[in-house]
């Protein structure tokens, strides 16, 4: 009521995407805190940006300081997150962007709000996979230690669960690869969805 989108105005996206050369895609990096989504992210990033690829990264982290700075870790709460993320996402791609977002985003219900709000062809779900011992061990953050300390509640793999994704895109086992390998797995992966016919 008393909105009125003005999207049919808009230059569209074949315009953005023929400009910057490529075609906008989320490539949505899911996996338990320490997995290496952020660092895999980061590592793709600057490989795209040196072939002069325009990308963005949304870091849930990063997120949770502005956008998402009114949120929990409730159940509600996470919802809320990855909807604001998705439809941030679903904005950057709809020009073009080429966006990797590193989100937790541990149950299979949160995955499929981002998915339907981004859309299954601009959606690459990538799992960032590694156990909760050896994030455990990597801890980056301190966070597991706090966890392990009863100072963080619904911390995911402890309180909370974390559901694997059933069918990914692609899988990322940080166990066995280095940065530099899944980097170069997830470019060859996505080459194809982000490059113009």
């Amino acid at each position: 009521m008393n909105i009125h989108p003005e999207f049919h105005r808009f230059l569209n996206r074949h315009d953005k995407e023929t400009l910057l050369q490529q075609k906008g895609l989320a490539i949505w990096m899911c996996g338990l805190s320490g997995s290496g989504k952020s660092t895999i992210a980061n590592a793709t990033e600057r490989v795209l940006h040196q072939q002069g690829r325009f990308t963005v990264i949304l870091d849930g982290d990063n997120l949770r300081t502005g956008l998402n700075s009114n949120l929990g870790f409730s159940d509600d709460d996470r919802l809320e997150n990855i909807r604001r993320i998705a439809e941030t996402a679903k904005v950057l791609v709809e020009n073009g962007v080429i966006v990797f977002i590193s989100a937790i985003t541990p149950r299979g219900e949160l995955r499929d709000l981002a998915r339907g709000i981004v859309g299954e062809k601009n959606l690459f779900e990538t799992y960032v996979k590694a156990s909760y011992e050896a994030c455990e061990k990597r801890d980056v953050k301190g966070l597991y230690a706090k966890a392990a300390r009863g100072e963080i509640e619904h911390f995911t793999g402890k309180d909370g669960s974390f559901e694997p994704p059933q069918d990914p895109n692609l899988t990322l086992d940080t166990e066995s690869l280095s940065i530099e390998d899944a980097a170069i797995e997830l470019l060859e992966a996505i080459r194809t969805r982000i490059t113009p016919k």
